[in-house]
């Protein structure tokens, strides 16, 4: 059977993956001091890393090691310093930010998380963001299983993208990067009801949750940024397009697992983009 079509498999993979991602999560709070001073370095890209960063991150490869080590694992810091495996002829490997949103982890915000997604043919197959300050997990697979799981209390919710308001949108926006021109300007032609800022991958939870409809991303991000939450789109009733309004797709090594401007959105919010951020091929 076609594993893509197995919702047995993909359940338990799921149960997995979630116990990786709150355990590495889980170590980051080692290292959280609200009053932001963790030790930080900066690597060659300019981005800033943090010990957590690397404890979170071994504690994943060791994860996905013992769940499956033939496949391939693209995660953040072992690109950084050089470990990239060769994805050539391969079909299914993993894509990993042990730690969505450092410079919010740095500053002592709680908006971080840790991003595990599979890709199985340049498609996200499964996603997992834990965000562990707040002990809230969210995971998706497949056509339909999106769900939110909080670990204090142990209780687990499905979720789906909401319709879109008719008293307007609620778009999220990045509180680090991007190009802020270039969103407003495509933002002007949308009934926006409000703006809500945020960190790391949490965006696209809250579009796969119901409590927002859209998410632009103009300016530069990776794969490992993105895949989870397209994961969990994809299962929630959304999707995360280019400006061509194709969905993206991932092991673009070529480019160095870049993405290209997307946007994030339920199946609802989508056409409303058409002409706008992107235009489709006739």
């Amino acid at each position: 059977m076609n594993k893509l079509f197995d919702p047995a498999y993909y359940g338990a993979l799921c149960n997995m993956v979630r116990r990786a991602a709150i355990a590495a999560g889980d170590e980051t709070l080692n290292y959280f001091d609200e009053s932001g001073v963790p030790e930080t370095m900066i690597k060659d890209d300019g981005s800033p890393v943090t010990l957590a960063d690397h404890a979170a991150e071994e504690i994943i490869l060791k994860a996905l090691a013992d769940i499956d080590d033939t496949v391939p694992v693209v995660a953040e810091e072992s690109v950084a310093a050089g470990r990239i495996p060769d994805l050539n002829g391969v079909s299914r490997f993993w894509l990993v930010d042990p730690l969505d949103g450092t410079k919010g982890f740095i500053s002592g915000s709680g908006e971080y998380c840790v991003n595990i997604a599979l890709i199985e043919n340049g498609v996200p197959a499964l996603g997992v963001i834990y965000a562990p300050v707040v002990g809230e997990l969210f995971a998706g697979y497949g056509p339909d299983t999106a769900l939110r799981y909080m670990v204090d209390d142990d209780q687990e919710k499905d979720i789906a993208c909401r319709r879109a308001p008719r008293n307007g949108l609620t778009v999220m926006t990045t509180r680090h990067h991007g190009d802020v021109d270039r969103l407003n300007g495509y933002l002007e032609s949308l009934k926006v009801e409000k703006l809500l800022k945020r960190s790391s991958a949490l965006k696209f939870c809250a579009i796969a949750f119901g409590k927002a409809d859209l998410y632009i991303r103009a300016g530069e991000t990776s794969e490992w940024d993105s895949a989870a939450g397209h994961a969990i789109l994809l299962a929630a009733g959304g999707n995360v397009v280019d400006a061509s309004g194709n969905p993206l797709t991932y092991g673009h090594a070529d480019r160095g697992f870049r993405n290209p401007d997307f946007a994030a959105a339920s199946d609802d919010v989508l056409p409303m983009l058409d002409g706008l951020f992107f235009t489709r091929a006739a």
